[in-house]
């Protein structure tokens, strides 16, 4: 059973997808700071100062009652939607490298040969016979 364990971390699989999750985290990290150190603060500007994560309201009286906190929603909506863009802009960059990369040598494959010298000229001779 150990053994099993062993070739299953082994494979190139599980650690791809390691590498990929921390990667991953350290992303999120650079752009949480993206968002509360650079976005936050210029959207704030255009609404006035308000912070988004502090906005909400009571849904019952009392200092004890629930609070329908939809600021932090909104932060949140944020976040995602500059993840999903610069993820958006890395794929669109990753793809055209691939392309460029790939694209020579399709084109390569693709291009048809045309006749050959001695192809053309016995065209033109049996052209001319069949005029004769």
């Amino acid at each position: 059973m150990i053994q099993e364990f062993k070739d299953f971390i082994a494979k190139g699989n599980v650690m791809d997808m390691a590498v990929g999750i921390i990667i991953g985290a350290a992303f999120t990290a650079i752009v949480t700071s993206l968002v509360d150190d650079l976005i936050n603060p210029i959207i704030s500007l255009f609404t006035g100062g308000i912070d988004f994560s502090g906005l909400g309201f009571r849904l019952s009286d009392g200092e004890d009652g629930a609070i329908f906190a939809y600021g932090n929603f909104i932060m949140a909506l944020i976040n995602f939607l500059i993840i999903a863009w610069v993820v958006f802009i890395l794929v669109k960059m990753v793809n055209r490298v691939k392309e460029a990369t790939t694209a020579p040598e399709e084109a390569a494959e693709e291009e048809p040969a045309g006749p050959t010298q001695e192809e053309l000229l016995m065209e033109i001779r049996d052209a001319l016979k069949a005029q004769n």
